[in-house]
């Protein structure tokens, strides 16, 4: 029996293109901090930086603080005298990206199917966003931040996606075995790797990001309908 599954949510519980989610939150958080005096282009160039900080981040520090020490080189002590002003965007503003999000109400019915079976769910997103949007995010997908075990964020993760550190911080977490996991996401590159930790893994294919263009067959791959066989297949005698 299946301990965990672990569902990624940009493309995966949330529809989504990710080029237009991207759009939509610079032109919301240029908006936002553009009265506080920060400049668009040069707003977006820093938020770039720390993002790339955090996929950088090595386990040492969170990646909450990878993302403001980045920050701060930018903007200097500017940056962290306005951090409520960013937190307060991501209670307000950000909610304007859900404009160019999709909805899928197979994700909630396959939450309520898992539940049924007594198996726990968690939220393995990429953690480079504050727990607020990212549980605004969750709501959007018509799921309830309640029906999760948790969710990976910027404050509780010290790695980002790709890397296998990642996915060994949440076992860490979860205080199991790889083995007892699945992982469900729509990113080849990002979500599959947590078979090299020793996930079972499903790739859900109605938002499919493969930018190396890799050979899906490899692994159990479908729709959400798909999905919910593979997991009643996997965890009864259907």
């Amino acid at each position: 029996m299946t301990k965990y599954i672990l569902f990624d949510l940009d493309g995966t519980l949330l529809p989504m293109d990710q080029e237009d989610f991207t759009k939509a939150y610079f032109k919301a958080l240029s908006a936002a901090m553009y009265p506080h005096g920060y400049e668009p282009q040069l707003l977006i160039k820093a938020v770039w930086n720390g993002m790339k900080a955090m996929v950088e981040n090595n386990g040492e520090r969170t990646n909450e603080e990878a993302f403001w020490d980045s920050f701060r080189k930018d903007y200097g002590e500017k940056a962290v005298n306005d951090k409520p002003e960013f937190d307060k965007f991501y209670k307000t503003g950000f909610n304007e990206t859900r404009s160019v999000c999709g909805f899928n109400p197979k994700a909630k019915e396959t939450i309520n199917m898992i539940k049924k079976l007594n198996i726990k769910t968690a939220v393995a997103t990429l953690p480079a966003f504050p727990s607020q949007a990212i549980a605004s995010r969750i709501e959007w997908s018509g799921c309830l931040v309640d029906d999760f075990e948790f969710y990976t964020s910027y404050e509780s993760c010290s790695y980002c996606k790709p890397n296998i550190g990642y996915y060994k911080e949440i076992l860490s977490r979860l205080n199991c075995n790889a083995e007892d996991c699945l992982m469900v996401g729509n990113n080849v590159d990002e979500d599959m790797i947590a078979e090299k930790v020793g996930f079972k893994v499903f790739l859900l294919t109605d938002c499919l990001i493969n930018e190396h263009n890799k050979d899906i067959s490899l692994f159990p791959n479908g729709s959400f309908d798909e999905l919910q066989e593979y997991i009643l297949k996997s965890n009864t005698d259907y």
